[in-house]
Order: structure tokens, then C-alpha cells, then sequence
């Protein structure tokens, strides 16, 4: 199963499991679901509550 990609509704960056968080200090591999609960968007700052899955075509 792939791991889903979330975005940021605040900014749009787009977390990707395959590449991970390199500035949160975030692994490849690590789901979102499995991120800290006080991981933050690497771009405008915002929590994991302002993240949705995106819709893969």
C-alpha cells in the first residue's frame, strides 16, 4: 500500500512519506500519521490539524 500524501491548507507544501521532513529532522519513510503530534508544516508553521490527504490521479 502506498503511504498518502497530506497537504498544508495554509501553504499547500506537500508532505511526501517517501521523502519525509529533512529540516523537522523527519525520516523517509515516517507516515504522516506516524509524525509527532507537535510536528509543524517546515513552510508557514502551522499543526498536523491544518493537513489533508491529497487525491492521487
Amino acid at each position: 500500500m502506498e503511504e498518502k500524501k497530506y497537504a498544508c491548507k495554509a501553504c499547500h507544501y506537500v508532505y511526501d512519506p517517501k521523502i519525509g521532513d529533512r529540516e523537522g529532522a523527519v525520516a523517509p519513510g515516517v507516515a504522516f500519521e506516524d509524525l509527532p503530534a507537535d510536528w509543524i508544516c517546515p513552510l508557514c508553521g502551522v499543526g498536523k490539524e491544518y493537513f489533508e490527504p491529497v487525491e492521487e490521479e
